[in-house]
Parts: structure tokens; sequence; C-alpha cells
């Protein structure tokens, strides 16, 4: 993930805002405490970070990829791209 601009953090601060008490799904391959330095506001950061940790259910899923799994195993079973 980069860094969001200023545009992009308000806009998924109020995503989370407008969601809160209602079902939302967020998929990260970064822990949240990664995330604060993706936030050009550290206030925006935080508050968008508390409302997610603080009323969410993690799920941690450590583990081989299943990526590897789904790639052809030849160039003879790779679909074209014509």
């Amino acid at each position: 993930m980069r860094q969001l601009n200023a545009t992009q953090a308000d806009d998924l601060y109020e995503l989370v805002s407008e969601r809160q008490g209602r079902s939302l799904i967020i998929t990260s391959n970064r822990a949240p405490n990664d995330w604060y330095p993706l936030f050009p506001n550290p206030v925006v950061a935080e508050s968008l970070l508390d409302r997610l940790i603080n009323t969410s259910h993690q799920v941690i899923m450590n583990g081989p990829s299943c990526r590897p799994n789904k790639r052809p195993k030849n160039r003879a079973d790779k679909p074209s791209t014509k």
C-alpha cells in the first residue's frame, strides 16, 4: 500500500465513519500499526484506526499463500491475453 494523499485519507475516514455500527470488511497484508505512516495527517490516521480496531473482529491468517497453487503449471495452460 502506498501513502495516501489527503483526499484519499479523508475519503477512507468518511467511509469508515459512515459504516460505523454496520458491517464493513477490510482486508490488508499489513498490521494496523503499519497503517499510520500511510496517512499524511496523524490525527486522521489515529481516529480512523481507533474506529476500526476498537469495534472490529480481527482474523489473522498465517501460513503459505494459496496463490502459487492457482498459477498455471506450464505455458500451455496459461490463458491467452488476446
